[in-house]
């Protein structure tokens, strides 16, 4: 028998937030493809395509108690890892980049549902082994080990905004779990000695990144022409932008990737600080419903589930506003709903789906 306190505990709001982010990108998207782009229309169908796909997963993934999910989740998580062990030999290589997974007419990126599958190792984890005790780096064996080998697989892509967000993502859910003092200061100064060793590992182009973030103005007409012409469309964008479809840095293709990690330069030029502000608060109207959905629900999993897909957002937009604006290196990262990308718009209204199924059974012990 179907259960009405499902329906009646559907978040509409965050649903309406997620559809009406989706169609300011789509909208974007569409300002993106006017300019003298070739082939440029198609990314604009294409996105629409993935929304209509990420929507009909989310609507397969609502009636399924995610406590299945959880059930299952060290499995999920190892088959994943299979599948990024595989990118490694069999991928698809894109702009120095191999993330994609060739399956029929579909390419999937695996590290996006790495994502997702790490999070229910963390939900299933946190709420089997929660007790009065603290965890300590010892009690904590179990998704260290998964998290390391989440990161190097992600890593050696390489994918370091992927790899990055991972960590962050766990090291912002010790801070609502209770973790020995000690353990987390270890952990800490472990993890700032060896940044030293983890530079030797980037790649000449990251390097470069880092250098460029520093100082932009280290080589303005190649490494750093991304964040300086972008910090320009923004800039120039003043308090109600130049108009819809009339930015100069968007149409007249001085800035690059303005449809993937820098659309967000492209809102800011053509609909300025205003329009800014719009979008801004829609991502925090998503992430404070994601927030009551965690602190809400009665299930313990659950909560820890629907705050690290909250946290998953948080970082995702947090990285690429601040890349956009200078603040950050470059490091690949979507915006959210907003920027083009399939694996990331499916994945991320995938993560919504997940979230607003948690918020309709929060009632569920």
């Amino acid at each position: 028998m179907f259960d009405r306190r499902l329906l009646i505990n559907f978040d509409f709001i965050l649903f309406i937030t997620v559809l009406t982010i989706a169609g300011f990108g789509v909208a974007n998207l569409y300002s993106i493809c006017q300019s003298s782009w070739e082939n440029s229309a198609v990314y604009f169908y294409r996105q629409i395509y993935w929304i209509l796909i990420g929507l009909a997963v989310m609507v397969f993934i609502l009636p399924l108690n995610y406590l299945n999910f959880v059930r299952y989740a060290y499995f999920l998580h190892v088959l994943v890892l299979l599948f990024l062990l595989v990118v490694i030999f069999l991928g698809k290589t894109k702009l120095g980049s191999q993330r994609w997974l060739t399956l029929g007419p579909f390419n999937i990126q695996p590290s996006e549902l790495a994502k997702i599958s790490f999070i229910f190792v963390l939900g299933k984890f946190f709420s089997e082994h929660a007790s009065l005790k603290p965890f300590g780096v010892f009690n904590m064996w179990l998704p260290l080990l998964f998290l390391g080998a989440t990161f190097a697989l992600i890593f050696i892509q390489p994918d370091l905004g992927t790899a990055g967000i991972i960590v962050l993502l766990f090291i912002s859910v010790l801070f609502f779990m209770r973790i020995k003092i000690k353990s987390f200061l270890t952990g800490a100064i472990i993890g700032a000695a060896s940044l030293p060793l983890f530079w030797l590992f980037l790649k000449d182009y990251q390097k470069l990144r880092v250098r460029i973030f520093l100082n932009p103005e280290l080589d303005p007409l190649r490494s750093g022409y991304q964040i300086i012409q972008s910090k320009i469309a923004i800039g120039s964008g003043g308090f109600l932008g130049k108009g819809y479809m009339l930015g100069t840095q968007n149409q007249l293709r001085f800035l690059p990737e303005q449809h993937t990690d820098f659309a967000f330069s492209v809102w800011g030029e053509e609909w300025g600080f205003a329009g800014c502000l719009v979008l801004l608060l829609l991502f925090f109207m998503l992430l404070y419903r994601g927030l009551c959905i965690a602190f809400n629900v009665k299930n313990f999993s659950g909560s820890i589930i629907s705050l690290c897909l909250v946290l998953l957002l948080f970082w995702q937009i947090f990285i690429n506003l601040s890349m956009t604006i200078g603040l950050f290196p470059v490091v690949g990262v979507p915006l959210p709903l907003f920027s083009y990308g399939g694996s990331s718009m499916v994945t991320t209204l995938v993560a919504i789906g997940l979230l607003l199924n948690i918020g309709m059974r929060k009632f569920k012990y």
